[in-house]
């Protein structure tokens, strides 16, 4: 079942050490709009998948991130949402972790479900159907007088 938010309010979501962000909701116009994000235009096409993940990331976060908590400077000053500070916030492993996790893979999940075949329910081929027939056989009798 996909549950669909019918809010347009941002959510607060929780990345761990402190750090909330309150993000937009994830939708086909904000996901449109970062492909169309000049960063991610112009990754060559020798770009890895780590790259592109992480040009992906950043240009999504900078549409999507309106506020944020438990981020602050080198001195510990909260600072304000900028699109330098959500680069630097997503330069750190573990928050650009729980931001694909959290937000980012929502979106890819519910992508990679309109795929086409549902899963198996015990197995790989437990939901396959039978392509052999059986052969029917004549019984023979001798013939009656």
């Amino acid at each position: 079942m996909i549950r669909i938010q019918l809010s347009p309010e941002p959510q607060w979501f929780e990345l761990g050490y402190g750090v909330r962000l309150q993000l937009l909701p994830l939708t086909t116009a904000l996901m449109v709009a970062t492909r169309s994000d000049p960063a991610v235009q112009d990754l060559n096409a020798e770009a890895n998948n780590d790259n592109r993940a992480a040009t992906f990331a950043a240009a999504l976060a900078r549409r999507a991130i309106v506020n944020w908590e438990g981020v602050g400077d080198a001195d510990g000053a909260v600072i304000a949402v900028t699109p330098e500070g959500i680069d630097a916030l997503l330069s750190l492993w573990p928050i650009f972790e729980a931001f694909n996790l959290l937000y980012v893979s929502r979106g890819m999940l519910l992508d990679a479900e309109k795929n086409g075949s549902a899963p198996s329910p015990t197995g790989t081929s437990a939901g396959a159907t039978a392509t052999a027939r059986p052969v029917k056989r004549s019984v023979r009798t001798a013939p009656r007088d």
